[in-house]
């Protein structure tokens, strides 16, 4: 007679991520609670077990099963990561879900348990422990958390968690020798072939059986732009790859992402060449450790990927489960053991449509993008933007500098360019003065009284705000050259500047250093910005839109 399986209960518990993770290492999960219906209904019907539609903070606690020794769940991570990212996230609110999940394991007292949640609230749960805090009265329950990165595991993502629980985190760590890496064009590769074979479970299947396999229609061309500025130009945060690369894990998968977003993971489509397109549902989901069989029954492309993202890795909480186990590693059956019992249940999920490309946006739709060869890293950086008013957008460049946490700008229009450029050498002067024309004529001849028709898609017109940014770029590119070989004289004017802005206390502020560094650049970009500035309030079309306002 086999070994009596442990019983589990599995608290906000999304489509079942722990839930199936916890069943490959042979604990039985008896029940599951998760508020939104929709993930009930995958959870169920890919686990096959009881699966509660219902809100965890008003569960009553005897209405919970018995005899339970593994308690896990995910308690809900948005106001934690809005917080840890400086938005509006209420931590408050944020750990009356993680109150609720240490209440029920206090009065369940399994013999183990594990909750998963964003790294930030490893940090939360030591401050919230000490005495005076809201979780001091759960201290007996020997909680103690670590930071993972799933990768390790196997993941073929790189995915950092907080793990709190009870459990020998030891023993967990000692897994990750027995793992195998997987790559993003692993999984792509695996899932373009007419038989498939699961890149992580070994499961097959046939290409006509595989669900949410549907691919998104490829990035148009000012898509593929914003998404190559978001992810190489970014002004804050680290350079990442566009496409990204085939040959290592992807970044974090998240649960929301536009068609144009930062966190959005693109690649060049093999279909189609010279061409970008977004991951599949299928393609998210085999990158969150989930296997091909594996249904989301979601109404929409949108809840399908918000299930992926918010998902537990069933992959991580295999190993999670073999920890809760005390199992030692070199007992550890691989993943592709289980594939006989991983059979897609009945029926399948239905197929949803991708989401298409906008054909129209808000009017007021901002567009602000760094121009690429006046830019460093850090924050310091010459944007092409618009500013929405009530009654007109205006166009500028501006420009910022400093620290993320005191960024500076200067008011471009308030510079005397007649001053900076009395001081450029005479060897250099007519070079650019003929730059500087180049950018106002470029300005003067453009489209700009429709460049903002054009941008939300509610009209026509001849200039695209892009082809204002590549001709920035290309005059700032020339303009560094020409004022590269003059070090001392571009710190003295870019020096001069800051103390026409800033006073004395330009002397005091952040990032002075770097601005000396990169002057010639600094002064480039001042001197075009200026320029382009001018040109802009003067335009022609301008003009005319004051005077019928003036007439009516």
């Amino acid at each position: 007679m086999g070994k009596k399986k442990l019983r589990a209960i599995d608290l906000y518990s999304g489509v079942g991520g722990w839930s199936l993770g916890l069943r490959m290492a042979g604990i039985n999960v008896v029940a599951s609670y998760e508020r939104w219906g929709m993930a009930n209904e995958t959870n169920f019907k890919n686990n096959r077990h009881q699966a509660q539609t219902v809100d965890i903070r008003r569960l009553s606690l005897d209405e919970l099963p018995t005899d339970i020794q593994i308690v896990v769940g995910s308690p809900p991570c948005t106001q934690f990561s809005y917080s840890n990212r400086g938005g509006n996230g209420d931590i408050a609110d944020g750990l009356k879900d993680i109150i609720k999940f240490l209440t029920i394991v206090d009065y369940l007292k399994p013999k183990v348990w594990a909750m998963e949640n964003v790294p930030r609230v490893a940090e939360i749960l030591e401050q919230e422990l000490l005495p005076g805090g809201c979780l001091r009265k759960f201290k007996h329950l020997n909680l103690k958390s670590h930071i993972v990165n799933m990768e390790e595991f196997g993941l073929p993502q790189k995915r950092q968690r907080c793990i709190a629980g009870n459990f020998d985190f030891e023993l967990l760590e000692s897994y990750k020798s027995a793992t195998h890496k997987c790559t993003l064009g692993k999984v792509i590769k695996a899932l373009a072939k007419k038989k498939i074979v699961d890149p992580i479970y070994g499961i097959e299947m046939d290409r006509a059986d595989l669900r949410d396999h549907v691919t998104e229609r490829a990035l148009n061309s000012e898509e593929e732009r914003i998404n190559m500025a978001s992810k190489t130009l970014h002004p804050v945060y680290n350079a990442m790859s566009f496409p990204d690369r085939l040959d290592r894990s992807v970044r974090t998968i998240t649960a929301t992402c536009t068609r144009v977003s930062r966190e959005s993971i693109v690649i060049e489509d093999p279909t189609i060449p010279n061409s970008y397109r977004r991951l599949t549902v299928r393609e998210r989901a085999c990158l969150q450790g989930f296997p091909i069989t594996f249904q989301f029954y979601g109404s929409s492309y949108g809840h399908k990927l918000r299930m992926v993202g918010n998902a537990v890795p069933p992959l991580f909480s295999y190993f999670v489960g073999q920890a809760l186990q005390q199992r030692a590693a070199e007992k550890i059956s691989a993943l592709s053991t289980h594939a006989e019992s991983l059979r897609a249940p009945v029926p399948p999920a239905e197929d949803a449509s991708p989401d298409k490309p906008g054909a129209h946006f808000p009017k007021t739709r901002t567009f602000r993008f760094a121009i690429p060869s006046l830019r460093l890293k850090s924050g310091v950086r010459f944007d092409l933007a618009n500013v929405v008013r009530k009654d007109r957008v205006d166009w500028a460049v501006e420009f910022y500098f400093g620290t993320p946490k005191s960024i500076q700008s200067i008011d471009l229009a308030a510079l005397s360019l007649s001053a900076v450029l009395s001081r450029i050498p005479m060897a250099i002067s007519a070079q650019v003065h003929s730059e500087l024309e180049k950018v106002s004529q470029f300005v003067c001849n453009a489209d700009i009284g429709n460049m903002q028709r054009v941008w939300s898609h509610n009209g026509v017109g001849l200039t695209r705000p892009f082809m204002l940014l590549d001709e920035l770029d290309e005059r700032g590119s020339e303009m560094v050259k020409l004022l590269m070989p003059y070090e001392r004289l571009t710190q003295e004017l870019v020096g001069n500047v800051l103390l026409d802005t800033y006073g004395a206390e330009a002397i005091k502020l952040p990032g002075l250093l770097k601005l000396a560094n990169n002057a010639a650049l600094i002064l480039a970009g001042l001197i075009i910005g200026a320029t382009t500035n001018a040109a802009l309030i003067k335009h022609p079309q301008k003009a005319a839109i004051l005077l019928a306002r003036a007439a009516a």
